[in-house]
């Protein structure tokens, strides 16, 4: 388990992370998602103990991680698949990891395994690709076989293979009733992954709750809608001030009214409806929405 309590980091006059409080629980794939600057990466690192904190406190297992001996046997984590030496090789990397951390030298050999890269093992890290990179990092954060792991954009660079591969590990890695605990900008790829959230904005908590819960916070739901009076419907929708777009299938998604009242106006134009069907509330729509007030350098926006 993760817990942040008032968590707070500065770095000068820039508040980077801004009284935190949050519990990541084992058992569950916990999402971390907030705008660019929002202070993800800052928390990461806070939580490992690469950075000291300014104020409060956060504590992986119950214990502070900043000194514990053989880290790697109490959390895992890939922060930045480029951060490490292009020179070794695949399994000298992770041979030195295992001798430092106390572990038998054969776990190199057994998580290249896991990952994918046995064949690779041999290699050196700088001809990797971006993707086999990704996978060396999560060999890495495997390599102590450890209850709480954290993973900084893991799916950066992988095909959809790896991407399918990720998903399912992390996946078995919670149902172990480890704690996982993942920091993405793919909305969508969330939606596939996470159960729980925690959402930051310029270094504040904006949410942390269960993604089915983050998500129905958005107020601009769609409905689906299908009729042979296109043009009467349409008319009346946007004089009621709904937002509407034609897709291929002939079918028109309305956003900004509620089902009911597009029901109404359809009997009030003489529209037949052939199809009425609210949309599942999106995450990347409410995501867009909850941190607007957030991002700290939007699109065509000066400063």
């Amino acid at each position: 388990m993760i817990e942040a309590k008032e968590l707070t980091k500065r770095y000068g006059a820039v508040t980077a992370v801004d009284g935190l409080s949050f519990t990541v629980r084992p058992g569950v794939v916990t999402g971390f998602l907030g705008p660019n600057g929002a202070g993800k990466s800052t928390t990461l690192r806070l939580i490992l103990g690469l950075n000291g904190p300014t104020g409060g406190a956060v504590t992986v297992g119950g214990h502070r991680f900043a000194g514990r001996p053989r880290g790697l046997r109490r959390a895992g984590a890939l922060l930045d698949a480029h951060d490490v030496h292009g020179g070794r090789t695949a399994r000298a990397h992770l041979t030195a990891l295992a001798v430092s951390n106390g572990l038998p030298r054969r776990r190199a050999g057994e998580v290249l395994e896991e990952v994918g890269l046995a064949a690779a093992a041999h290699r050196r890290i700088g001809r990797f690709s971006l993707g086999m990179k990704q996978r060396l990092g999560i060999a890495g954060a495997l390599l102590g076989d450890p209850p709480v792991l954290l993973f900084d954009e893991p799916l950066n660079g992988l095909d959809p293979d790896g991407v399918l591969w990720v998903r399912g590990l992390f996946r078995r890695l919670a149902d172990e009733g480890r704690t996982v605990f993942v920091s993405s900008h793919l909305m969508r790829e969330m939606e596939q992954t996470a159960e729980e959230l925690v959402v930051i904005g310029r270094g504040r908590l904006i949410a942390a709750e269960s993604l089915t819960d983050f998500a129905s916070r958005g107020t601009r739901r769609s409905v689906v809608v299908r009729t042979p009076d296109g043009t009467a419907l349409v008319s009346a929708l946007t004089a009621a001030g709904a937002e509407i777009a034609r897709e291929r299938d002939g079918r028109y998604t309305v956003t900004g009214l509620e089902p009911r009242r597009i029901a109404e106006l359809a009997r009030a134009c003489g529209a037949l409806l052939d199809e009425l069907t609210p949309v599942s509330a999106s995450l990347e729509e409410a995501f867009m929405e909850l941190t607007a007030r957030s991002v700290e350098y939007g699109a065509g926006e000066t400063r």
